[in-house]
C-alpha cells in the first residue's frame, strides 16, 4: 500500500499549500474522501467489491456543502469547496486509478506500473541532461524558464528506449502499446510538470514540501505521474 500512503501524503500536502494562502478547503475531510476513493478502487479492481460501491463517494463528498453552511467565519465558501474537490480530482483520483493499471482480472501485475515509472524517470532524466547540454529553445518560458524543446526531445528518446526495454523484460504489453505509453508519458508528463510549476508560482513557493531531502515534496516528485495515469488508463482499458 505504498501508493496509498503517497496518495494521502500528496493530498495533505496540496491542502497545506492552499491553506498557506488563507483558503479553508477542509483538508481532513478531503483526505478522508481521497483515501476512501483509493481503498474502494483497490478492492473493486481486486474483485473483492462490486463496482457499485464506488457511488458512495459522490454523496459522501457532497457533505462538504452542509459543512460550509455552518462555517460562519468562511468568507469564500465556494472557492474553498472548489479547492476541496480539486484536491480529490487532481491528486487522489490519479493515484486511485493506479489500481486499475496494476490489476488485470483481479490478479496483481506490477510490471506495467513499474515499466511506467521507469519510463517517467527515464524521460525526466533524458530531458534534464539534454536540456543542460543542448537546451536553447524555451518550451514554456512563462511557467518554467529552464525547460527547452531540446530537453523534451532528449526525454522522448530516453522514454522510447526504456519502453523498448520494458517490452523485452516485462512483456504484458506489445511494443506498440509500450511505445504509446512512452508518448503519453512525454506529452502528459510534461504538462503535468508545467501544471505543478504553475501551481507553485501561484502559491509563491519553490518546492511543494521538504519531506524528500533534496527533491522537494510529494507533488514535486509525482507531478508527471498525476497527469499521466488517467491517460494511460484510457489507453489500456478503453482504446
Amino acid at each position: 500500500m505504498i501508493f496509498f500512503a503517497i496518495c494521502i501524503s500528496a493530498q495533505w500536502e496540496f491542502y497545506r499549500l492552499v491553506r498557506m494562502q488563507d483558503y479553508l478547503p477542509l483538508r481532513f475531510f478531503g483526505v478522508f474522501i481521497g483515501g476512501l476513493l483509493f481503498i474502494l478502487t483497490f478492492f473493486i479492481e481486486r474483485g473483492d467489491l462490486d463496482g457499485k460501491y464506488l457511488f458512495l463517494i459522490f454523496p459522501l463528498a457532497s457533505i462538504i456543502f452542509i459543512f460550509k453552511l455552518y462555517k460562519k467565519k468562511d468568507q469564500n465558501p465556494f472557492v474553498n469547496i472548489a479547492l476541496y474537490y480539486l484536491g480529490i480530482t487532481y491528486v487522489a483520483l490519479p493515484f486511485s486509478l493506479i489500481n486499475v493499471i496494476v490489476f488485470d482480472g483481479g490478479d496483481y501485475a506490477y510490471e506495467i506500473l513499474l515499466g511506467l515509472m521507469l519510463i517517467i524517470w527515464s524521460s525526466d532524466t533524458g530531458a534534464y541532461f539534454a536540456g543542460t547540454a543542448f537546451g536553447k529553445t524555451k518550451l514554456f518560458e512563462r511557467i518554467s524558464p529552464k525547460k527547452s524543446w531540446e530537453g523534451s526531445i532528449g526525454g522522448t528518446l530516453f522514454a522510447v528506449g526504456f519502453a523498448y526495454l520494458a517490452m523485452i523484460h516485462f512483456g504484458q504489453l506489445s511494443l506498440f502499446e509500450w511505445l504509446t505509453v512512452a508518448v503519453i508519458v512525454v506529452v502528459a508528463g510534461t504538462y503535468g510538470d508545467l501544471v505543478e510549476s504553475h501551481f507553485k508560482r501561484t502559491m509563491s513557493i519553490k518546492d511543494s514540501g521538504n519531506i524528500i531531502p533534496g527533491h522537494g515534496g510529494f507533488l514535486d516528485r509525482f507531478d508527471s505521474l498525476i497527469l499521466t495515469v488517467p491517460f494511460i488508463v484510457i489507453f489500456l482499458k478503453l482504446l
